[in-house]
């Protein structure tokens, strides 16, 4: 039997021992091997010397050339045993079979890794669920935001009160005595919708502290919703302003004499020839012609029933969006122009008169040019308008997801109505 077995040999003993350590560098290898081959080497060197003479003898001897070259190559052996196997940092977190880290190496990838761990989070996170405790003047919508690409789960079933992560209140609808019952679960939050302006609804002294959030046009409220937007588009040169044959128009059914818009309008058609629609002028158009009439003027008075931070309706993004140019009554220059172009309407506060707006008009009508002008917009925006009660429960449930954190607002009388 040799006394010098092979390094295989000295492997696969060692290696039945049991489990390899995992290095920091991806590199394994058996514990006991570095050990295992200096206690050989020592053996083997010493037993030479024994035979010798040189190590036990009992006078000193001069050692032979042989001797010497095999104690140089017993330290270059121990050299490169070290430092091919010596590494400075172990990771002791992980300690696998040698089966097992192959199989574990083989199967997977930091891209599979990662994309796993994904997939299972997105499975693993609960669906957003949205009430609708009432529907806004009792129209209803379809319960998908799939054209808002958002993930929610919209209802109406109250049953589901206690699992449900939002409900949605509608202020105008709102009463005491329709207020839920039971305790409100300590996850869920209360959102107050409102897209009337305070002149146009009221508050509710006992309700002031209820909600969690508002859904509104006004900018400043948690879950904003303006009736109309604009969105940004590339290389919109299609636009062709419709065909005109009529000047200024007005579309209004609900007529007060008290109302800014009323006074003004009954100056300014001192001035200029307004064609008038709608019950206020015993005219009742469908949405269709009222559609049509607005894209046949080239002036579109966009005047609002009060006025108030934000509220700019239907009337004003319309108008834009059919191609007729909107003469905007409400908040200041200032307010419509965080929501629209600056170039893009014509305010009534721009004139110190009724008769130098009407000026105005007349003199972009004989000027195409001009008037043009304020449509330079079109190459770079598209109007969007928002759809009424659905977007706002879509946008709702969107917050809340993203959003879990504790949440309540306090006064909201005094935001909204002062």
């Amino acid at each position: 039997m040799t006394l010098f077995p092979t390094l295989l040999e000295l492997n696969f003993k060692a290696g039945k021992s049991g489990c390899k350590r995992q290095l920091t560098g991806g590199r394994s290898f058996i514990a006991e091997d570095i050990w295992i081959y200096i206690f050989f080497y020592y053996y083997y060197f010493i037993s030479e010397f024994q035979l010798e003479g040189w190590a036990m003898s009992s006078g000193f001897q001069r050692p032979s050339l042989h001797q010497i070259a095999f104690c140089c190559l017993f330290i270059v052996c121990f050299l490169v045993v070290f430092f091919v196997y010596y590494t400075p940092e172990y990771n002791f977190h992980t300690f696998l079979c040698a089966t097992e880290a192959e199989a574990s190496k083989s199967n997977r990838s930091p891209h599979n890794e990662t994309q796993g761990i994904s997939v299972e989070a997105a499975d693993a996170e609960p669906e957003t669920i949205l009430l609708i405790w009432m529907w806004p003047f009792g129209n209803k919508y379809e319960l998908s935001c799939n054209a808002l690409n958002i993930r929610c789960h919209l209802t109406d079933d109250k049953s589901l009160y206690h699992k449900a992560d939002g409900v949605l209140f509608h202020h105008r609808d709102l009463n005491l005595a329709s207020m839920p019952k039971e305790p409100r679960p300590w996850f869920q939050k209360w959102v107050w919708f409102n897209m009337e302006s305070p002149a146009n609804s009221h508050p509710f002294a006992e309700l002031n502290h209820s909600f969690n959030l508002t859904s509104n046009y006004r900018l400043d409220s948690h879950i904003p919703v303006p009736y109309g937007r604009l969105e940004y588009v590339s290389g919109n040169d299609t636009f062709q302003l419709p065909a005109k044959d009529k000047v200024v128009c007005w579309i209004v059914s609900n007529w007060n004499s008290r109302y800014k818009r009323v006074q003004y309008y009954n100056e300014l058609k001192k001035h200029i020839n307004i064609n008038g629609y709608g019950a206020a002028f015993n005219r009742r158009i469908n949405n269709e012609e009222r559609m049509k009439i607005i894209s046949e003027c080239k002036f579109y008075l966009a005047f609002e029933n009060s006025i108030y931070k934000d509220y700019m309706t239907e009337k004003l993004f319309y108008s834009m969006q059919l191609g007729s140019l909107p003469i905007a009554l409400g908040p200041s220059r200032q307010n419509y122009e965080d929501h629209i172009p600056s170039d893009s309407f014509i305010h009534v506060d721009d004139f110190s008169s009724p008769k130098e707006l009407a000026d105005w008009l007349l003199y972009l009508d004989k000027n195409n040019t001009e008037y043009m002008k304020y449509f330079n917009w079109r190459s770079r925006y598209e109007v969007k308008m928002s759809m009424f009660g659905a977007e706002h429960a879509c946008r709702a449930c969107s917050y809340i997801q993203q959003n879990r954190q504790y949440q309540v607002f306090h006064e909201l009388n005094k935001w909204y109505w002062g």
